[in-house]
């Protein structure tokens, strides 16, 4: 990978690979070109519950952060707002950043919570699991943020204006996997276009599910 860029200590991410919050860091680091340490964190073998994990992320979740001099962050929105500053990812212009914040946290208040869930739901717990239960009302929240991103690519590019951003890495995760939770995409054309420009920016690489290598 490329050097460090300026004001960027080493870092290490700890997170689960087949996460969209995790993936989003890689994706972004990827995107920079930035030299970091990856440590697997299987959640579902109960690791970011282990005293030393704790010690990093008292809330037990990934994706972690961790900088050469001992200082950690949480929420990988957070962590891709650090990481992104003074790249061509993250705007200078006071209100383009604010907007493309505004998509972050449109992200995890809005889209995640829901199309995230199903897919969890969907993909890792058993038929029976009591939690399937909550699918229709997670479905139909979840496909109100699908077409609130549908009406705003009617009109714009990206989600941080005219140029790909944080804002995009950031709802790319979960929403190129939404159909694992029960999502028909084909729904949202402007929504698969865009999806298709994610995939053609330089420095782009897929998710990876580590269970499935």
């Amino acid at each position: 990978m490329a050097h460090q860029s300026q004001g960027i200590r080493m870092i290490t991410l700890y997170g689960m690979s087949s996460s969209g919050n995790c993936y989003k860091l890689q994706l972004l680091m990827a995107q920079l070109g930035r030299e970091y340490a990856w440590e697997e964190i299987d959640v579902t073998r109960g690791e970011n519950l282990s005293p030393e994990f704790l010690a990093m992320n008292d809330r037990g979740k990934v994706p972690v952060m961790k900088l050469d001099d001992g200082r950690t962050m949480s929420e990988s929105n957070a962590i891709l707002n650090y990481l992104a500053q003074g790249s061509e990812l993250l705007p200078d212009a006071p209100w383009d950043r604010a907007k493309t914040l505004q998509w972050m946290f449109f992200e995890q208040y809005s889209h995640e919570p829901y199309i995230a869930v199903s897919r969890f739901i969907c993909k890792y717990l058993p038929a029976d699991h009591p939690r399937r239960a909550s699918l229709d009302a997670l479905k139909a929240s979840g496909e109100e943020a699908l077409a609130a991103m549908e009406r705003h690519l009617v009109r714009l590019p990206w989600f941080g204006g005219e140029r790909y951003t944080i804002a995009d890495i950031a709802l790319f995760a979960y929403t190129h996997v939404a159909e694992d939770g029960g999502f028909d995409l084909a729904a949202y054309p402007h929504v698969e276009r865009w999806i298709k420009r994610v995939r053609m920016q330089p420095g782009f690489v897929p998710m990876r599910d580590p269970q499935a290598d």
